[in-house]
């Protein structure tokens, strides 16, 4: 019987420890979570949010008050990216003659 009890003692520490064993292995395969953001930052007509922890960027829209759209470091293809997506949805759809 006393062999029971410290196979129990031990459960609690060793699953505490692969928890934190886990996190750790998702925080590092994730990366940083942008928590963090900074206040909008307007650039050429746009705005955008920059991660405090990592410098990855996201646009922002002042109206609504929210970021929105994709993660990127490169501003200007974000940019591209929400132009070309605005150009697809303003063209007038064609009617099959």
């Amino acid at each position: 019987m006393a062999s029971d009890s410290k196979k129990s003692r031990w459960k609690l520490p060793l699953g505490l420890m692969a928890t934190g064993v886990a996190g750790a292995a998702v925080l590092v395969l994730r990366g940083c979570w942008h928590r963090k953001m900074s206040w909008p930052v307007r650039y050429q007509e746009h705005s955008y949010q920059v991660c405090l922890g990592c410098g990855i960027k996201r646009l922002f829209d002042e109206r609504s008050f929210r970021a929105y759209g994709p993660y990127s470091y490169d501003l200007n293809q974000l940019i591209a990216k929400e132009a070309a997506a605005r150009h697809r949805d303003e063209e007038p759809q064609q009617r099959p003659a």
